[in-house]
C-alpha cells in the first residue's frame, strides 16, 4: 500500500475486528520487535489453521487489491496477524521438547542435532534457549553462559530467508548480554566487557527495538556498576527506564530502578537510592515477579533503617510480612532477621535486637556467606560495644578470624577483624571502631582493592 488510508477507513476497519484481533493490532502498533516478525510469516507453502482455511484465508498479499482499494488488505493484515501468532504459539509449544531433547545431549551430539536436524532450528527454540540462559544467571551462572552460547549456535542454523537478520540478531544481543551478565557473576569482569562488546555489535545490527536497548543497557550497568563506575551505571540506568516506560514495559522499569537504588547505595549514596525504590514499587508487577517486588521492598526498608529512619522501616516491614512468609528460603529468612534486628536496636529494643543479629549471623555462617556473617556480626560488636560488654565483644571478634581465614576473604578485609580483635584484647575499642571496620567491609565486599587504612 504506497498511499495512507483515510481515517474513516481505519475507524470502520477497527470496528470489523473482533477483540482479541483488535489486541493483537494494538500491540503490533507500539513493538516493533513483533512487527519485524511478519516479515518471516506466513511460510512458503504453509498451510493455515483449519479455523481461517474455513474462512477462506490465503496467503498475505498486498499484489492485487480490489478495486475499492482497502478493504480487503485490511482484512487480508488481519488474517495475517492471526497467522502469526499461531504459527508463533505452535514453535513456542513445540520447543518446550526440543529444549529438553537437546539439552540432555552431551555438546557433540547437539553439535550434530543443530547441523543436521531441521526441526531444532526454529524461532521458538532460539527463543527459549535465550530467555533460560537470563533466567540462569544469578542461580547458576555457568549454566547460563551454556545456554546463551547454545542459543548462539543455533542461531547460525537459522534460515534467513524465513527469519529476518534483524530478529536474529536482536537475540544474539541479548544472548550476549546475558553471557556477560553471568560472567559479572564469577567476578569475571574482563569476560564480561568482551560479551557486552559483542552484544554491542549485534544490538547495532538488530531492529533498533527499545526494550532490547533497554535490556543492553540495563545489564550493562550492573558490569559498570561491579567496576566501581558509578556515574556510568547511573546514566546506563536512568537511560534504560526511559527507554522501558517509552515502551510501556513498567515493570522492566521498576526492576532498573531496583538496580540503580542499589549502585546508589555501593556508591555511599544509600539515602539517594530510596526515591528510585519509592517510585519502583510503583511500577513492578506483583503477580509478574514476586520475588522482585520482595527485593525492593526489602531494599528500601534496609535503606530507610540505615537512614535512621526507624519508623518508617517499621511500617513498611510490618506490611512486608506477607510477601516475606510467602519466601521460606534460608536466603530470605537470614536477611529479612537481620533487617528487623537493625530497626529492634533503632526503636531501644536491645534484647530483641541482639536475638535477630545472632539467629542472622547463624544463618549467615550456615549459607556459607563471609560478607554479611560479617557485617552482621559488626552489628552485633557495635551494639556490645555500647553496652561495655567486652566479654561478649572479644568472643565475637575471635570467632571471625577462623570463618574468614576458612573462606578466603582476601588480605585487607582479614586485616580489618585483626584490628577489631586486637583493639578488644587491649580493651579500648568502642562502637565508633566497630563502626569504622563495618564501612570498610561494606565498602570492600564490591571493591577488594580499597585498603582498610584509607577508611580512615
Amino acid at each position: 500500500m504506497k498511499i495512507h488510508p483515510h481515517d474513516r477507513l481505519l475507524e470502520q476497519f477497527l470496528q470489523s475486528m473482533g477483540s482479541r484481533s483488535r489486541k493483537v493490532l494494538m500491540h503490533l502498533a507500539a513493538c516493533g520487535y513483533c512487527r519485524a516478525r511478519l516479515y518471516y510469516l506466513p511460510r512458503p507453502g504453509a498451510a493455515a489453521p483449519d479455523s481461517e482455511r474455513s474462512a477462506g484465508a490465503g496467503v498475505l498479499s498486498w499484489s492485487r487489491p480490489t478495486a475499492c482499494g482497502y478493504s480487503e488488505a485490511m482484512l487480508q493484515v488481519e488474517k495475517g496477524v492471526q497467522r502469526v501468532a499461531f504459527q508463533l504459539e505452535r514453535e513456542r509449544a513445540e520447543a518446550l521438547g526440543l529444549a529438553g531433547d537437546l539439552l540432555e545431549r552431551s555438546p557433540e551430539q547437539r553439535e550434530i542435532l543443530l547441523r543436521n536436524c531441521p526441526r531444532f532450528r526454529t524461532w521458538g527454540l532460539y527463543e527459549m534457549l535465550v530467555e533460560r540462559s537470563g533466567e540462569e544467571c544469578i542461580r547458576n551462572p555457568a549454566r547460563a553462559e551454556e545456554l546463551g552460547l547454545l542459543a548462539l549456535r543455533l542461531s547460525e542454523e537459522l534460515d534467513a530467508g524465513k527469519y529476518p537478520e534483524g530478529l536474529i540478531d536482536d537475540l544474539r544481543s541479548r544472548a550476549w548480554s546475558y553471557i556477560g551478565n553471568s560472567r559479572r557473576v564469577r567476578s569475571d569482569l574482563r569476560g564480561a566487557e568482551e560479551a557486552f562488546l559483542t552484544s554491542y555489535q549485534h544490538l547495532k545490527n538488530g531492529t533498533a527495538e527499545p526494550i532490547e536497548r533497554a535490556t543492553f543497557l540495563d545489564l550493562k550497568a550492573s558490569l559498570r556498576r561491579d567496576q566501581r563506575r558509578f556515574q556510568d551505571a547511573m546514566r546506563l540506568l536512568r537511560r534504560a527506564v526511559s527507554l522501558f516506560l517509552g515502551a510501556g514495559d513498567s515493570h522492566r522499569a521498576g526492576r532498573s530502578l531496583v538496580n540503580l537504588a542499589t549502585v546508589y547505595s555501593q556508591s555511599g549514596r544509600p539515602e539517594e537510592g530510596i526515591p528510585s525504590l519509592y517510585r519502583a514499587l510503583e511500577l513492578i508487577e506483583p503477580a509478574q515477579e514476586p520475588r522482585l517486588l520482595l527485593c525492593a521492598q526489602h531494599n528500601l526498608i534496609t535503606l530507610l533503617a540505615n537512614s535512621g529512619r526507624y519508623l518508617e522501616a517499621q511500617a513498611l516491614y510490618r506490611a512486608t510480612r506477607p510477601l516475606y512468609r510467602s519466601f521460606p528460603d534460608p536466603w530470605t529468612r537470614n536477611r529479612r532477621n537481620w533487617v528487623k534486628g537493625k530497626i529492634s536496636r533503632g526503636l531501644g529494643y536491645l534484647d530483641q535486637a541482639e536475638s535477630l543479629f545472632l539467629a542472622a549471623r547463624d544463618g549467615f555462617v550456615a549459607e556459607g556467606v563471609p560478607y554479611d556473617t560479617a557485617l552482621v556480626s559488626l552489628e552485633l560488636a557495635t551494639l556490645y560495644a555500647e553496652q561495655g560488654r567486652m566479654a561478649e565483644l572479644k568472643k565475637l571478634a575471635g570467632e571471625m578470624i577462623p570463618i574468614f581465614t576458612a573462606h578466603q576473604i582476601h588480605r585487607e578485609a582479614l586485616a580489618a577483624f585483626v584490628f577489631l580483635q586486637q583493639a578488644t584484647e587491649a580493651e579500648w575499642v568502642g562502637a565508633e571502631i566497630a563502626a569504622r571496620v563495618a564501612a570498610y567491609l561494606r565498602r570492600a565486599q564490591h571493591d577488594p582493592a580499597h585498603r582498610f587504612a584509607d577508611e580512615g
